[in-house]
């Protein structure tokens, strides 16, 4: 049997995505996945003897830790401010850095993780271990805490509504690249007519402040609405805000972080591209959910194992 820190190293990307898909936050996932670790590491002999699949049993510790911080954090998102977005994942290209094995799901994709935020968390739950890590019903039962015929039901509600939603699919690198490469045009030129066409008519923009930033407190629906939105951002904070935003990759995908005008963190958006055109546009901007991009460690950073 591998010794405890060598399992933990070889699942925690994993554990991590796991985490990260039914709670949308880095703290959580990492913490439920720490804990989960400390639960292995103080099993005595005979009880880990009687652990057949470690990274099984492992999920299923982490399914149960998220479930009760997604239990708990439904108070907390009735308070908050504006929409809610899950905290962005970035990460620098580099396959060899510890997120890259997160990213490349395109379950995690932002457009994606959005659509989950409709689940219910026992559907959330259901969703995420069975579609995309296809654990049995029996198992996420388990985590649930429920008979196996209402796990399938979840898993079966939370499927149709995924499906309603229809987000955007991952595109190319190339394709992100081409469009993110003409809004910058468009931007430079304050060109509203081109901003238009750009984007989807369909487009939606949403903002994540909590109030603790400016930030439109409702979702901005329609291309015209959303060009409107993105001159009168311009116009306020001039034309430095294109010249020092960068691309970097956020949750996969191409994104882009402007500096620190409308946020003392600055802000990260990242973009769903639809035949060609931006068809959404999630604008992270509270400071909370970029403090863990800041440091000598970020991006791309996993916390270490207790006593690393």
């Amino acid at each position: 049997m591998l010794t405890d820190e060598r399992v933990f190293e070889e699942h925690r990307a994993h554990l991590v995505r796991v985490g990260y898909r039914i709670t949308g936050s880095v703290a959580d996932a990492e913490d439920a996945v720490q804990e989960a670790w400390l639960r292995l590491a103080g099993l005595d002999e005979a009880a880990r003897a009687d652990i057949r699949d470690e990274r099984a049993w492992l999920t299923t510790v982490v399914g149960r830790l998220c479930l009760d911080r997604l239990r708990s954090a439904a108070a907390r998102r009735e308070r908050y401010v504006g929409p809610w977005l899950p905290e962005p994942l970035i990460t620098t290209g580099d396959p060899d850095e510890p997120l890259a094995a997160v990213v490349r799901d395109e379950g995690v994709r932002m457009a994606a993780m959005v659509v989950l935020e409709r689940l219910s968390p026992p559907q959330r739950v259901a969703f995420v271990l069975h579609e995309a890590l296809a654990l049995p019903y029996a198992q996420i039962a388990e985590v649930l805490g429920c008979p196996e015929a209402t796990a399938r039901q979840h898993a079966a509600r939370a499927r149709k509504i995924v499906a309603d939603a229809d987000p955007p699919p991952r595109v190319t690198t190339a394709e992100q690249e081409t469009v993110l490469a003409r809004f910058a045009e468009a931007m430079a030129r304050a060109d509203g007519a081109a901003l238009v066409e750009l984007l989807h008519p369909d487009v939606v923009w949403v903002s994540d402040s909590d109030g603790k930033a400016k930030a439109a407190r409702r979702p901005i629906l329609g291309a015209e609405k959303v060009a409107r939105l993105l001159l009168g951002l311009l116009a306020t904070y001039g034309e430095d805000m294109i010249r020092r935003s960068s691309m970097l990759q956020v949750n996969g995908d191409l994104g882009l972080r402007t500096p620190a005008v409308e946020s003392p963190a600055g802000a990260v958006a990242v973009f769903a591209v639809r035949d060609g055109r931006i068809a959404a546009v999630y604008h992270v901007v509270n400071p909370e959910k970029l403090a863990h991009l800041q440091g000598p460690d970020a991006p791309g950073t996993l916390r270490r194992n207790p006593g690393r």
